[in-house]
């Protein structure tokens, strides 16, 4: 093992401690680890026997849920442990029933691994298409541990592929297999020698399909819509915010505008609210409130817009104007044409969804106008998009139980 990789853990172990004393999210970071040794000495049963799951952030949790899920139908036996590297990903999921116990991941020191793996005994380790800990993956190789990649994908950008990359391209000799997403990813890691390798697709597919055999009912979206058209706009930025406000304001036309921004800390929700001039109401403000009175609607709470993508005829995902968009698959599995900015390159549903025609990328608030006339106005259009989005979204579901189906084995 690299020692500069072992003196470059150590130090941001102790710049990370620094920056918490001003960043809420690194606090969260460095006080979520100092409790872990507490939460598995309190929660790990050692009379059973343990399955361990490792997602980085909420994103990769998403990918993993369907593979929990067929894991416990199949492992009864099995206990499961999560554990996630970011506070956006543990702080939402936490609780989540799927996991007999969830804490933050340890740093990847020598120390760390030791006691951790000691202390779970993992009988399988599955870490969620990315991280690749080389301390982890060495220790657990070494305790022949079956150790697997699942949605795992590939590009030449990442550091594998890189002349510096060398510690990371070692630890890939420490997966016993590989599930990844396209073909591309295979080809990469046959290149590197490695062909214990499956293209399973993504699992993400599996997990967005399961929403519709899930009770999305909503009340008060349902007053709020009253059948008419309507555009529901998700995980919106800023400038997502200000191209789609002028839209909303100048619009004539009977539809429904539901907005679920990114931010929802107070500041940013009542910039949001002011710059629209139409009927808002916000999630917090509606009971008691006629929810079919109202334009626009503000959902400044979280943990609700995949129900609500139910509702929606038009989808705008955000994130595009900014650092890259969010999820396009959920409003796509309920069917509906899909916009977003231009910054979408490195999300490969998105591209490939941009490709067979169902998602469509603006870059400009003037494109993003011209498309919003076009699918609002055009019902032919709008119905085509949409039976391209379900359908993709059908074509590339299964990852699953390629996976599962290898594992049993």
């Amino acid at each position: 093992m690299s020692f500069l990789y072992h003196i470059i853990v150590f130090k941001v172990s102790v710049l990370l401690r620094v920056i918490a004393l001003f960043n809420d999210k690194i606090r969260l970071f460095v006080k979520g680890r100092d409790v872990v040794w507490e939460t598995l000495e309190n929660g790990i049963d050692e009379s059973f026997e343990y399955v361990w799951f490792h997602a980085a952030s909420l994103g990769e949790f998403e990918q993993g849920v369907p593979v929990m899920k067929k894991y416990r139908a199949h492992y009864p036996g099995h206990k499961i442990l999560l554990t996630f590297f970011s506070p956006s990903g543990y702080e939402v999921r936490k609780e989540t029933p799927l996991a007999d116990v969830v804490c933050y991941l340890p740093l990847d020191t020598p120390a760390n691994v030791k006691r951790f793996l000691q202390k779970v005994k993992p009988v399988k380790a599955f870490f969620i298409k990315y991280e690749y800990w080389p301390n982890y993956l060495k220790e657990l190789k070494q305790k022949s541990v079956p150790t697997y990649i699942i949605s795992g994908i590939f590009s030449q950008r990442q550091v594998f592929f890189k002349w510096y990359g060398g510690v990371y391209r070692k630890c890939l000799d420490d997966i016993t297999h590989f599930f990844v997403q396209d073909l591309t990813s295979k080809a990469l890691l046959n290149q590197l020698g490695k062909h214990n390798v499956d293209v399973s697709g993504d699992t993400r597919f599996d997990r967005v399909l399961e929403i519709l055999e899930a009770d999305n009912r909503l009340g008060f979206v349902e007053e709020f819509v009253e059948d008419k058209l309507t555009v529901v706009i998700g995980s919106s930025w800023p400038k997502d915010e200000e191209y789609l406000m002028s839209y909303i304001n100048a619009c004539e036309k009977p539809i429904k505008w539901i907005i679920a921004p990114h931010n929802i800390k107070p500041d940013q929700i009542e910039q949001l609210h002011s710059s629209c001039s139409k009927d808002v109401i916000l999630f917090s403000q509606k009971e008691g409130k006629k929810m079919s009175g109202y334009d626009v609607f503000i959902v400044d709470t979280i943990g609700l817009l995949t129900k609500i993508y139910s509702y929606g005829t038009i989808a705008y995902v955000g994130g595009g104007f900014e650092n890259g968009i969010h999820n396009v698959l959920e409003p796509a599995t309920f069917g509906m044409p899909v916009l977003i900015g231009p910054k979408f390159q490195k999300f490969k549903e998105a591209v490939d969804l941009v490709e067979v025609g169902g998602c469509v990328s603006v870059s400009s608030e003037n494109e993003l106008h011209q498309w919003l006339d076009k699918l609002i106005d055009d019902a032919v259009l709008r119905n085509e998009k949409s039976t391209l989005s379900q359908n993709f979204v059908k074509k590339h579901a299964g990852a699953t139980n390629i996976i599962m189906q290898s594992i049993r084995k």
